[in-house]
């Protein structure tokens, strides 16, 4: 299981967001404080507060890679 903080500003980042994930075959969660939705889940991510950096955990190491390479332009940089 590996995570990274992601920024969705836009009605439009979301959908792209979940265009993206969707395509995995492994299960994406995304948590904001104590709240964790599907990553897949269009309806789920819009009920986290999106003002916030939230939390993208891929939950199989190999295929973690290839997702957050796949989501590079919302990955928060420190």
């Amino acid at each position: 299981m590996k995570s990274v903080k992601v920024r969705l500003s836009t009605i439009a980042d979301v959908r792209d967001f979940v265009n993206i994930v969707a395509k995995a075959e492994t299960d994406i969660d995304l948590a904001s404080g104590r709240y964790v939705v599907d990553g897949k889940s269009l309806m789920g991510i819009f009920s986290l507060d999106l003002l916030q950096p939230i939390t993208l955990t891929v939950h199989d190491d190999d295929a973690a890679a290839d997702v957050f390479a796949a989501v590079e332009r919302f990955v928060v940089k420190d």
